[in-house]
């Protein structure tokens, strides 16, 4: 793809819909038809849905760290929430558990933070009763505003820390939640902005360099995230600095983290007498 700024993605989709301008370039950049550009974008959305669908609550991860989590949140209907945030919640939950159970995952942008985008796009979809044409359709902007992300900073913890990972997907969703309900491409791009500026500076700190702890339920966060991004700009609510610049920002703070809080395990939770314990024991 070709987009190494939102300014230019903007500046593609003039007349035209956003997740088409970003479909053409999937086009010329890899020299495909139209129908096989569909259908593998297509076949990540079954890809999610199947995800979510074949979640086994019985499962652990090898190491025994993760494993029910989404199931508990769905079975208690405590609901502080409301339902639906409730079960972007589970969703996001059980995707990052299949995630660390080794099961099959859209790594969208990276197999750490794969639950955020179908944590919000799997309930929006039964809620409104979008079309899997429509969802496809999102995930077309999501990937669009996900590939200025990469080319002007990173979507790597080891490179930007957690807010590369988990950040950079919840600006993705945020987008991807934008376009889903009708909102303008300008709007898009300020939902991308605030999600990335929300979570700026989180750190990629892993206990016994698993992705597991915390990795799991920052999914969760970045999903909640994504959903006061989008709901913001939907009402008109901007943000004061052009989402470009707050790419750049990020990626500036990425690159002033220490070592050990880009995924080495050597700092953050990872530290914790406890996450050195837990370490301890699996090395053992």
């Amino acid at each position: 793809m070709a987009f190494g700024s939102v300014e230019s993605l903007l500046h593609a989709a003039e007349g035209r819909p956003l997740w088409e301008a970003v479909l053409l370039d999937d086009l010329r950049d890899r020299g495909v038809e139209r129908s096989a550009s569909w259908e593998k974008m297509a076949g990540l959305w079954a890809a999610m849905k199947a995800s979510v669908a074949e979640y086994d609550p019985a499962k652990r991860s090898a190491c025994d760290l993760t494993g029910g989590a989404g199931a508990r949140v769905e079975a208690a209907r405590v609901e502080l929430c409301g339902p639906v945030l409730t079960q972007v919640i589970a969703t996001a939950l059980k995707v990052a558990e299949c995630n660390a159970c080794m099961g099959r995952i859209v790594a969208a942008p990276t197999a750490g933070a794969s639950g955020v985008l179908p944590a919000v796009l799997l309930p929006m979809q039964e809620k409104y009763g979008r079309s899997d044409e429509e969802m496809v359709q999102a995930l077309y902007v999501a990937a669009g505003f996900g590939q200025a992300i990469a080319t002007r900073a990173s979507i790597a913890g080891a490179e930007g820390g957690c807010q590369a990972e988990v950040g950079s997907a919840s600006a993705m969703a945020a987008a991807a939640l934008v376009s889903l309900m009708g909102g303008a491409p300008e709007q898009m791009a300020h939902a991308c902005a605030a999600a990335l500026q929300n979570l700026m500076g989180l750190v990629c700190d892993p206990v016994a360099g698993l992705v597991e702890v915390p990795c799991v339920k920052r999914n969760v966060i970045g999903a909640v995230n994504a959903l006061t991004a989008a709901e913001m700009a939907l009402a008109g609510v901007t943000c004061a600095i052009p989402c470009d610049e707050v790419i750049d920002a990020m990626r500036a703070v990425g690159d002033s983290l220490p070592a050990s809080l880009r995924e080495t395990g050597g700092g953050g939770l990872a530290a914790t007498p406890t996450g050195r314990r837990i370490a301890e024991e699996l090395r053992g």
